[in-house]
């Protein structure tokens, strides 16, 4: 596999700071550019950071030093680099023009941000379960006019929790799906030094969270039909989700009926087996075993799961039978990890693998 030079634009930010720990040693990813808001650009990534480094482990040495760039200084930015990780906090209609500038000068962006996600020709892939959106760049970059620029996008990190878990399951014919999402702090790029009201606390209030819960695995399960993805049309799913005092890691209660009800052996059964391209192209970020069922009845728990896999693969327990739907079950996911900058980082390395940054 060949190196690719990369940048992180939003490099200081929670995001972006686990990109720059993601990619420490990754064998085929070397950041070799950082850029962020002007405030920070000239500074020395280590005087841009300053108190703000959020990761438990250490500031890399090689990034220290680098010098920030402005992430508005589009064309400087791009030349130095085979593609960008973006995870800027900018308003939704600033970052789909800055996302779309760094595409027309030829840069591939792998977009932690939501700002693309409903865009029809925008790719939105988790690995394991729609890599055939893949397909739909070439009407993307036909509509920007480029040879090698385009954008793509990791779904939300609430539905990496919930959406694995039932993606295997479709082939009985999901009707529908109630999810209730716990979702930790650093999801809003807090911790609880810089949030302590979170302390013993919990909001029943995310913005914007509930509507993307219940659209965007409509998308993710959608069909590419000429220039565009159409989303599927069911199963019908209704979400609520709630900010807890977690650090790291979002939980999902999930209900869900069947058109063919299967036995509680065919569902486990079925997640045990399930696997996609990540693991079949044995992706340096890929979890082995992507599904994880517990046996026990209070497990999973963030604390003790979250990490399973280096953070990627996600965790399921309670399978039961339920009173109003077929089964209700839970689980979980790391969501700085598999959730975001690490599910970024492997959708780069299926795009890098299938030759879309060559």
């Amino acid at each position: 596999m060949k190196n690719y030079n990369v940048g992180i634009i939003g490099a200081t930010g929670m995001v972006g700071q686990r990109f720059i720990s993601l990619l420490e040693n990754h064998p085929w990813f070397e950041v070799t550019t950082i850029a962020a808001s002007p405030r920070s650009a000239g500074k020395t990534y280590e005087q841009a950071v300053g108190d703000r480094w959020k990761m438990d482990t250490p500031m890399p040495e090689r990034v220290r030093k680098m010098v920030v760039l402005n992430v508005n200084d589009v064309e400087h930015v791009a030349s130095q680099v085979d593609f960008v990780f973006c995870a800027v906090d900018m308003k939704k209609d600033e970052i789909k023009a800055l996302e779309e500038a760094y595409a027309k000068h030829e840069c591939p962006v792998m977009s932690n941000n939501s700002a693309n996600r409903f865009t029809d020709d925008v790719p939105m892939i988790i690995p394991e379960i729609n890599d055939e959106h893949m397909a739909i760049v070439e009407a993307q970059k036909k509509r920007l006019g480029t040879k090698r620029g385009f954008i793509s996008v990791k779904s939300n990190c609430s539905i990496q929790s919930y959406v694995p878990a039932l993606n295997p399951l479709r082939k009985f014919g999901i009707t529908k799906v109630l999810a209730c999402t716990y979702q930790a702090i650093s999801g809003a790029g807090k911790t609880f030094e810089t949030w302590p009201e979170m302390v013993d606390n919990l909001i029943p209030y995310i913005g914007g969270e509930e509507e993307k819960s219940e659209q965007e695995p409509l998308k993710l399960w959608g069909h590419i039909d000429g220039d565009k993805i159409v989303p599927a049309t069911a199963p019908s799913i209704t979400a609520q989700c709630l900010r807890v005092p977690v650090s790291d890691g979002h939980m999902g209660a999930v209900f869900v009926s069947f058109d063919k009800k299967p036995t509680k052996e065919e569902i486990l059964k079925t997640w045990k087996e399930f696997h996609g391209p990540a693991q079949d192209l044995d992706l340096p970020s890929a979890p082995k075993q992507f599904l994880h069922y517990f046996e026990e009845d209070d497990r999973p728990q963030p604390k003790l799961d979250r990490m399973i896999e280096n953070g990627m693969a996600v965790s399921i327990g309670r399978l039961r039978e339920d009173t109003q739907y077929d089964y209700k079950f839970v689980c979980l996911s790391h969501n700085t990890l598999r959730g975001a900058a690490g599910g970024a980082v492997l959708l780069a390395e299926l795009l890098a693998v299938k030759g879309y940054f060559d």
